[in-house]
């Protein structure tokens, strides 16, 4: 199972944007010497590390319950898509 959440992503750039940082500025803080990595966030290539999520909250001074309710959000979402794909798939195995 492969979550990316793409609607974090899109919160966290929009977030990233509000806050006047370059994703390099972003990076830098990180430790990081390119931005690809947060631009990969950004994409929703993939998902930032749990840690990297409370640095980036702090970072842009966002409230932790905001990120909490788009990870459960997404996470709802992806499951409830891939328990119906299963259960589909159930039904036209039983035909």
């Amino acid at each position: 199972m492969r979550l990316v959440m793409r609607h974090l992503s899109d919160y966290l750039r929009q977030k990233r944007v509000d806050s006047g940082l370059s994703q390099l500025d972003v990076a830098k803080t990180l430790g990081y010497s390119s931005p690809q990595f947060v631009s990969n966030w950004e994409r929703g290539l993939v998902s930032p590390p749990l840690e990297t999520i409370a640095v980036l909250i702090d970072l842009y001074k966002i409230q932790p319950t905001e990120v909490i309710e788009k990870i459960m959000l997404e996470t709802r979402d992806y499951l409830e898509n891939q328990l119906s794909k299963r259960k589909k798939s159930g039904a036209r195995n039983r035909r």
